[in-house]
C-alpha cells in the first residue's frame, strides 16, 4: 500500500507524462509544451464517447492524414471533406479548406466541437484534461495555470508546429546534397514550374501553397455541390474555391482533393490536364484552367515522379 501511495504522489507532484501516445505505456516527465501537445493530438477523451482522438484522422505515418476520402467521426458519422494533413502548417495563415480558422489555434476547436466529428464542447473537453491530475499538474509547470480554453489550444498548436518535414530527395537535390532525384523527377520539376502545366501559379513558397483560395473546376452546384470558401464570406467570387494545399507529402495524403473523389496522383494530373472530362458543367473555375493543358504521357510522368520527390524520406510512399 505504502508504495502505491508513493507512486501516486510521484505521478501527481512530478507530472509524470506518457513518452507515447498509450496512457497505459510508461510514464516520464513531459519535457515541453510540444510534447503535451502531442499527448492531447492522440487523446481519445477529447471526443464525446472516447473512441477517437485528432490522430485518428490525422494519422503519423501518412503525413498526419487520413486514408480515406471522409473520415468517420464519433458514432460513425462520416465528415463532409477529406482530412488534410497537419504537417508543415506552421507558417499557415488560414486553415481548413474554406479558411474559417484564422491560426493554428484557433482551428483546434472545430473538430472537438464538429457533431460528425468528435463531437464534445470544448469546454467540457477542458473540463475532462483538468480532471486529470498528470494533465493538470503538466499545465500549471509550463503554461503557470490550470488547463483551459487558450492553453489547450495552444498546446495542440505547439505540437502541430513542430511537425515540419524537409527530408526529401528534392530538396537533397536543391541544397546540392547526395539524392535520389531522378531525371525523370527533375524533367518533372520544369513542367512543373513551366507556363504549360501552371502548376506553380498555385503552388508556390517553400512548402508549395500559396495560401489563396482557388476554384479549380470543382462545383456545378450539382453532384459537385460544396460551395466553399463563398459558405464563410457570402461572396459570389468565392463560390467554388478551396484553400491550395501544401504539397510537401503529397505522396502518401491521398485521397486528393477537398471531397478525396481522386484516389492517386496520376488521377490528379489527369485532372488538370482536362478537367472539363471531369466537371464539364462547372461554374466559376479559374481561368488558368479553362483550356486544356495537352501533357504528354511523358510529361504527366515526370510530373508525377516529381510531386512524389516532395515526400519525406521518413514516410513510405504509397
Amino acid at each position: 500500500m505504502a508504495k502505491l501511495l508513493l507512486l501516486a504522489l510521484l505521478v501527481t507532484g512530478l507530472g509524470l507524462l506518457l513518452n507515447s501516445t498509450d496512457k497505459s505505456a510508461k510514464l516520464v516527465p513531459v519535457k515541453d509544451k510540444v510534447e503535451l501537445g502531442k499527448l492531447l493530438f492522440f487523446d481519445k477523451q477529447l471526443s464525446l464517447d472516447s473512441s477517437i482522438s485528432c490522430a485518428s484522422c490525422h494519422i503519423p505515418e501518412f503525413a498526419f492524414s487520413d486514408t480515406t476520402a471522409l473520415s468517420k467521426g464519433v458514432g460513425g458519422k462520416l465528415g463532409l471533406r477529406n482530412a488534410p494533413s497537419v504537417m508543415n502548417v506552421k507558417f499557415r495563415d488560414r486553415f481548413f479548406y474554406d479558411g474559417r480558422a484564422k491560426n493554428i489555434e484557433d482551428q483546434v476547436h472545430f473538430p472537438v466541437e464538429d457533431p460528425l466529428e468528435m463531437n464534445l464542447a470544448f469546454d467540457e473537453a477542458v473540463k475532462r484534461i483538468a480532471s486529470d491530475p498528470i494533465y493538470m499538474e503538466a499545465f500549471k509547470r509550463l503554461y503557470g495555470e490550470a488547463p483551459n480554453r487558450v492553453n489547450v489550444a495552444n498546446a495542440i498548436a505547439e505540437f502541430e508546429r513542430s511537425l515540419e518535414s524537409s527530408n526529401t530527395p528534392y530538396d537533397d537535390f536543391m541544397n546540392e546534397k547526395p539524392s535520389t532525384f531522378s531525371e525523370s523527377a527533375k524533367r518533372g520539376m520544369d513542367v512543373f514550374l513551366s507556363d504549360k502545366a501552371k502548376c506553380f501559379d498555385c503552388h508556390f513558397s517553400p512548402d508549395f501553397t500559396g495560401d489563396e483560395f482557388k476554384n479549380i473546376g470543382l462545383y456545378n452546384g450539382l453532384d459537385w455541390n460544396d460551395p466553399g470558401r463563398f459558405k464563410i464570406t457570402g461572396d459570389s467570387a468565392d463560390l467554388g474555391k478551396f484553400k491550395v494545399p501544401g504539397l510537401r507529402n503529397v505522396g502518401v495524403t491521398g485521397p486528393y482533393m477537398h471531397n478525396g473523389r481522386f484516389k492517386t496522383l496520376m488521377e490528379v494530373i489527369d485532372y488538370y490536364d482536362t478537367p472539363d472530362k471531369f466537371v464539364p458543367n462547372a461554374i466559376n473555375r479559374d481561368s488558368t484552367l479553362s483550356k486544356p493543358l495537352n501533357l504528354t504521357t511523358q510529361e504527366k510522368t515526370d510530373l508525377l515522379n516529381f510531386l512524389l520527390s516532395l515526400t519525406d524520406k521518413s514516410l513510405k510512399q504509397r
